[in-house]
């Protein structure tokens, strides 16, 4: 199976690159990146400022959910788009929290109940955009990302239009420490998608692969994913257990 798209434009946010210049220079160490009085932690910390949304309402949003929307509105869309939100661990650490207010029998909080489903990004993004089109959510591990792909890949088949694609995680809470090594996170990345052959410079195909396959060939990061986006780069490898290839013509 191979799925082809252009990428008509694309935003992607981590809190050493918050903008998309910013990934021009990524580096595999994340250490090595981190510039100015900050420290690595601090700026984990960090979150998008979101100033075009009232204070009030941005203040409720998880750090997961801003990362989302950040990207979401530097790709441009139109009024009424089609998206898909993709995310392994979702409002995790909002799910754990009230799980732990029940352990100590304290009430639970009505927005924390309410904003930590797994399409919380999905149902708030149609909020702020007033965008009334369909939103789909999508979890599958460590394939969440090419998972979203091939649901992208097949609602651009039914209708053309372009369609915006977000993925986006935050490290899982220290208890799920062990099942998990994601070093990459946080980290959010928007694309507007279109099928191939549409008015753009960027063109992606996507190939489901063997294991046997995924394990000669060479690895791909999501950081190096987004740096050969920002420096116009071809770049291909093994990311979310999948061949990717990007192309610029």
């Amino acid at each position: 199976m191979q799925l082809t798209f252009s990428i008509l434009s694309w935003g992607a946010w981590a809190p050493q690159y918050p903008f998309n210049d910013s990934w021009q220079s990524w580096r595999k160490n994340s250490a090595e990146s981190t510039s100015g009085t900050n420290t690595t932690s601090e700026l984990d910390a960090t979150s998008p400022a979101l100033t075009h949304i009232p204070a009030m309402q941005r203040r409720r949003f998880s750090r997961l959910t801003k990362m989302m929307l950040e990207v979401s509105f530097r790709c441009g869309m139109a009024q009424n788009c089609r998206s898909i939100f993709a995310s392994r661990h979702g409002e995790l650490p909002r799910t754990i929290g009230l799980l732990e207010d029940i352990i100590t029998k304290q009430p639970l909080s009505p927005l924390g109940f309410s904003q930590s489903v797994h399409n919380t990004a999905s149902g708030i993004f149609g909020i702020v955009a007033a965008n009334t089109a369909p939103s789909t959510s999508i979890a599958a591990g460590t394939e969440t990302l090419s998972q979203a792909m091939v649901e992208a890949f097949a609602q651009l088949h039914q209708s053309p239009e372009p369609l915006l694609l977000v993925f986006g995680d935050d490290p899982v809470p220290p208890v799920y420490d062990e099942f998990t090594q994601e070093v990459e996170l946080p980290l959010a990345l928007g694309l507007k998608l279109a099928p191939m052959g549409a008015q753009s410079s960027t063109r992606l195909r996507v190939k489901r692969i063997t294991k046997e396959e995924s394990s000669i060939i060479n690895p791909l990061t999501y950081g190096e994913f987004i740096q050969a986006l920002a420096t116009s780069k071809d770049i291909s490898g093994c990311l979310s257990k999948w061949h990717w290839s990007l192309e610029h013509v």
